[in-house]
């Protein structure tokens, strides 16, 4: 067998362990050699490449952050330090940006001499420089100004920590005369409640107390248990719901008896809207329970949740959306405070100084080409954000005129087609942006929707859908509410073509009850 069929043999071909036995080790080798070898294509980005993804995906706060850092490390990175709006304003005179990169282009440096040690100068290189350049560093007066009032602006306006359920209990248990035993039971109490459960008390009384505890020791934890139970806000610490509840009922108040029946036996059955069988059960009638179901909604079930603490983001757009006086819309990028970046003349100077070491000029040109990358970094992001936001208003134009019903499905692979960008590209362009139109600030990932088509082909949003779906059910009639089925009919006659388990899933998402649940037996009942 000559040896090139030998190499097609083996490649094609693994031969089974009893063959092998027979086969000479040097046939064997050969083919063992043959089956080895591989040719693969591996794509591997680049240190640079990456860089320029992560300035792409990041919010304007977070890109500001990234440029003070690279300022930091990189000291031939220089900035605009006047009000960017008034130019006049600062002690920086900025290249022109074609000049300096003509400039760049130009810079020749020896790389057939090895670096030398030289690094001490290195070191020593700010006493090198001269005052004139020592100064381009420093703020101009109005810049220094604005920036301690922003400060000044940000502590006065900062939140203050607001107070937690648990404080506040024991603040009202240290004003009571209680006995101290039972008081350090009660202390113990409010320790285990937690205001992302609604204040009840999950633990049993028991674990509260040393082990080999006596009688009296857990009756003391009862009445530790009701002074908390006590204290503001109402049905705080309640071991259950029906406990919650009738905590918080007045005694006097009219129907008492028969509101802590319904606590008692039917919350169940309230929540399913079977009125007949409570007032089968019961002998009330239906009106007195819906009169009585109306008041328990004025309860609170989870007493102890007004003390979460809700964190609202400090939301900055990326992108200004404004209208021309002929109601063509334009895209602005808010990135007035992201500095303008510049490459130190002084630098590029000394990088052509005959005087320059090996090591210096080594040391220059990596600074260079690190802080040419991020300019050109921030200037891609500016680009690609740009006319990723103009194809977005632009298909959803509508949606911008008329409100959310008019939004049409849109899939980043489209814009990305638009824009002659790949998908990843306009996933990390639109990643935690915010865009601020007429209609308010919205994440541009709003702007992509999913969606179906229509008995005539036209596309429609799911948006679109869940809106009718919500109008529906508001003008249905209560006496007999409409059933999933009887919604996908609605839609079908409206030109939604949709089917019953999506109706069901958009329902429960949109927190919709069922048609059991929304029906009104009192209308029924007429």
């Amino acid at each position: 067998m000559a040896p090139n069929s030998l190499t097609r043999f083996s490649l094609r071909w693994r031969p089974s362990l009893r063959f092998t036995s027979r086969i000479s080790e040097k046939t064997l080798m050969r083919m063992s050699v043959g089956l080895q070898a591989r040719q693969s294509q591996v794509q591997k980005l680049a240190p640079r490449m990456i860089q320029s993804m992560e300035i792409l995906q990041m919010p304007t706060l977070a890109l500001q952050e990234r440029i003070e850092q690279e300022m930091n490390e990189n000291p031939l990175l220089e900035q605009q330090t006047g009000d960017p709006l008034n130019p006049d304003d600062g002690d920086d005179e900025i290249p022109d940006k074609d000049t300096r990169s003509e400039s760049e282009k130009e810079l020749v440096v020896d790389n057939d001499h090895d670096n030398k040690d030289d690094f001490e100068r290195l070191l020593n290189m700010d006493s090198d420089l001269p005052s004139t350049f020592d100064d381009s560093f420093r703020q101009s007066a109005n810049r220094m100004s604005e920036d301690a009032d922003r400060r000044h602006d940000m502590m006065a306006n900062a939140q203050s920590r607001p107070e937690s359920l648990n404080d506040y209990l024991l603040h009202q248990l240290a004003e009571m005369d209680i006995d101290d035993e039972v008081e350090q039971i009660a202390e113990r109490i409010i320790s285990t409640l937690n205001a992302s459960d609604g204040g009840y008390l999950r633990m049993p009384l028991a674990d509260l107390l040393p082990s080999g505890h006596s009688k009296e020791d857990f009756e003391k934890a009862e009445e530790a248990l009701a002074v908390v139970q006590s204290l503001e806000p109402s049905g705080i610490a309640a071991r259950d719901l029906s406990e919650c509840l009738i905590s918080q009922l007045d005694p006097s108040v009219a129907h008492f008896d028969e509101l802590s029946t319904l606590i008692r036996s039917h919350l169940n059955d309230l929540a399913e809207n079977r009125l007949p069988q409570i007032s089968k059960k019961t002998g009330f009638s239906i009106e007195l329970i819906q009169e009585l179901r109306e008041e328990l909604h004025l309860l609170n079930p989870k007493p102890g949740a007004a003390f979460l603490e809700t964190y609202v983001p400090n939301v900055t757009p990326d992108i200004i959306l404004e209208q021309d006086e002929s109601g063509e819309y334009r895209v602005r990028l808010d990135d007035d405070r992201v500095p303008t970046l510049f490459i130190s003349e002084y630098y590029r100077r000394r990088l052509q100084a005959s005087d320059c070491s090996d090591a210096e000029r080594e040391f220059i040109k990596q600074k260079i080409n690190g802080a040419q990358w991020l300019i050109d970094s921030i200037e891609q992001r500016r680009s690609t954000l740009t006319r990723v936001s103009e194809a977005i208003v632009e298909h959803q134009k509508r949606f911008l005129d008329e409100g959310p019903e008019a939004i049409e499905p849109l899939k980043m692979q489209q814009i990305a087609d638009k824009v002659g960008v790949h998908v990843t590209t306009v996933s990390r362009a639109v990643d935690d942006k915010w865009i601020q139109t007429p209609r308010g600030i919205l994440p541009l990932r709003r702007f992509f929707v999913g969606g179906t088509q229509t008995e005539d082909g036209d596309d429609v949003a799911w948006d679109t859908i869940r809106l009718k779906l919500q109008e529906l059910i508001d003008k249905e009639d209560k006496s007999k509410p409409y059933s999933d089925e009887n919604l996908v009919d609605e839609l079908k006659k409206a030109g939604m073509t949709v089917a019953r388990r999506t109706v069901t899933k958009y329902r429960k998402k949109m927190g919709i009850p069922s048609s059991r649940q929304r029906r009104d037996w009192s209308l029924t009942a007429s």
